[in-house]
């Protein structure tokens, strides 16, 4: 079946009127490369009546071209195109978002008869061949190596006028000569940008271009962008001096980029920046991105100066909140490590906020949350700082984190930046829809973590078992220790000698000898101490549906288990015994997760298993019910 291809788009799009999701042909491709900025790829479209080589791809799509998904006579969907304008009245169509619906093979060659389209001038027929360029017009170094078969012998197969730019750095044109400037447009008014005031006078009208046009060579332009992130004001020092600094990112629909302001301009640019406001800005530096203090994904980033001009704009109708490329938590498996990655999710769980001291001895705020999405999948996410203490799950909300790095520490795992934009609930398509396949049905998926739940006690990863596969396994016999964990309930507890008196030293719990004269001699430390301190050694007996069995609890586990501390169960046990009994007796009949260890342990030639409690956790009735229930499915397939 032929495919119908969007008659009039190119003419359209090329005027810079809006069209809805367009269907061109690629009749050609031309790679554009630069020694000091990204590759370009310059694009020739058909629409079936009228093809056009002024179009360029942005630098995000160029995996399309570097992978040969784009190849001339396949058949795209241009799902977002922005319109600059040159100086000399020439338009430049950019590709910010397109998808290849058949490939060239499946299009089976050219759709139409297609003439080239007229541009009042700007380019000649297309019969003749393109005229040459002098070395003047072109705004940095050339070179022929880009070239895809679409150079300046290209005569009448439709690219005439000027000829294309042989590996020239231009970003936004690929026309020579031609650096963009900010004069009114000329044609029709582009669909992104409403013609508001600039930065110099409220009664000139900005040429604004799309974040996605901007390039080293255009030096002078006007952006209209909303702030996503703003950093707090940072002191640096180095061999070259000190100061200060801080930056924000800014996006609008083509794309986002990093803004930097230094010493003065942090005075006087930070109180103006607000977070979420829309703001026309020019006059600033373009330079290189350094990847190692950004994770947007442009090559370039922004420095303010002097006489550079931000104004807010009150219109900001066009301009997204946040830019996210989400990647679903499934597909972290396949995902490098250290790969900056944005990520949506329902917050399923969330731990306490702990601290810790940093290599710096700094000490910082840190909290892990468990995300869940519609794939089923979880991931632990660790976020720092104050982004940490003021998180609230009470609720449940919906999370979605612009840059946070992966790791592959316990499996896979994802840690927020300091770069990193945290949203809560945000404002977005992804996390309505994402809320109401949580409420719907989300809540009672079993899922799988991709992040390995580990005890910090025990160093590794849960194994599920019931106290009779403990048994039938013969966990344990092997020359190392084995770890499980399980849900049980406790039927039994030995209190008669699960105290006892122990060396008051910090770093010793050997049991002490009452020397009779009010000191206690611990042969360890080979030292008499006129106090002492308790401590607990618990046996008790688990059981579950299948089996029981007996286990032995050391001091923080059986506090844990018991509810008191163990100092405060010797002074039950010499004052108040029916106290002392009453804790036991409400601990008999609870039911609690036990992490064990277990070992073949050999005494006196005699060998036996023995089972030890490293960590008592409550259950959670729900996680356990979606557990069973999983179980059930897998016993039943």
């Amino acid at each position: 079946m032929t495919v119908q291809l969007t008659r009039g788009a190119v003419e359209a799009l090329f005027k810079g009127s809006h069209v809805d999701n367009p269907v061109l042909q690629l009749l050609n491709i031309r790679e554009i490369q630069s020694a000091t900025g990204p590759t370009r790829y310059r694009l020739m479209m058909s629409d079936g009546q009228h093809f056009l080589s002024s179009f360029l791809l942005a630098t995000q799509l160029n995996h399309l071209a570097e992978k040969d998904i784009l190849l001339p006579q396949c058949v795209c969907l241009l799902k977002k195109t922005t319109t600059s304008t040159l100086s000399d009245g020439r338009h430049v169509v950019v590709v910010v978002d397109m998808e290849v619906l058949k490939s060239a093979v499946e299009a089976g060659g050219k759709i139409g008869n297609p003439t080239q389209y007229s541009t009042d001038g700007k380019l000649s027929s297309a019969t003749s061949a393109p005229a040459s360029t002098s070395a003047a017009e072109v705004p940095g170094p050339s070179s022929t190596n880009g070239n895809r078969g679409w150079g300046t012998g290209y005569a009448g197969r439709g690219f005439t006028g000027k000829a294309p730019i042989k590996g020239s750095p231009m970003k936004t044109s690929p026309m020579k000569g031609s650096p963009m400037k900010t004069s009114p447009m000329k044609g029709s008014p582009m669909k992104t940008s409403p013609m508001k005031g600039t930065a110099s006078s409220s009664d000139s009208i900005p040429n604004v271009i799309p974040i996605a046009a901007l390039n080293p060579y255009t030096s002078k332009w006007t952006i209209r962008a909303r702030v996503t992130n703003k950093s707090s004001i940072r002191n640096w020092s180095n061999s070259r001096g000190e100061g200060k600094l801080f930056s924000f990112e800014i996006v609008d629909e083509s794309g986002e980029i990093k803004i930097t302001a230094f010493n003065n301009e942090v005075d006087k640019y930070f109180s103006l920046v607000e977070q979420g406001k829309v703001y026309y800005i020019s006059k600033a530096t373009l330079k290189i991105a350094n990847k190692q203090y950004t994770t947007l994904k442009n090559d370039y980033e922004i420095t303010l100066h002097a006489h550079s001009s931000i104004v807010p704009c009150e219109d900001s109708q066009g301009i997204p909140t946040v830019q996210c490329d989400f990647v679903p938590i499934e597909e972290l498996e396949n995902r490098d490590k250290d790969a900056i990655i944005d990520i949506i999710g329902v917050c399923k769980s969330a731990e306490d906020v702990s601290r810790i001291t940093t290599k710096s001895n700094r000490e910082v705020s840190k909290r892990a949350i468990n995300l869940i999405d519609t794939t089923g999948k979880e991931v632990t996410v660790t976020l720092w700082g104050e982004e940490a203490e003021k998180f609230d799950d009470s609720r449940q909300p919906v999370v979605a984190i612009k840059g946070a790095r992966l790791s592959d520490f316990r499996g896979r795992s994802l840690s927020a930046l300091f770069s990193s934009t945290i949203m809560v609930n945000p404002d977005i398509p992804e996390a309505f829809r994402l809320r109401a396949w949580y409420d719907r049905e989300g809540h009672a998926v079993y899922s799988q973590s991709l992040t390995e739940t580990m005890s910090v006690s025990i160093g590794s990863k849960t194994n599920w078992r019931t106290l009779s596969d403990v048994k039938s396994e013969n966990m344990g016999h092997g020359e190392k220790a084995e770890y499980f964990s399980c849900v049980a309930t406790v039927v039994y507890m030995r209190k008669e000698n699960c105290l006892y008196q122990a060396c008051p030293s910090a770093d010793c719990n050997k049991k002490v000898i009452d020397q009779q004269n009010g000191f206690y001699r611990c042969e360890k430390c080979n030292r008499e101490f006129p106090n002492f301190k308790y401590r607990l050694l618990l046996s008790a007996n688990l059981a579950d549906f299948g089996d029981n069995q007996w286990v032995t609890c050391f001091q923080e586990t059986a506090e844990v288990l018991l509810g008191r501390k163990a100092e405060e169960l010797g002074q039950l046990r010499e004052t108040d015994e029916a106290e002392f009994d009453e804790v036991f007796q409400k601990v008999n009949f609870t039911t609690h997760i036990f992490k064990n260890r277990v070992k073949l342990e050999t005494y006196n030639d005699e060998s036996r298993v023995k089972v030890t409690v490293m960590e008592v956790l409550p259950v959670n009735h729900r996680e356990y019910s979606r557990r069973l229930i999983s179980n059930i499915h897998k016993l039943a397939r």
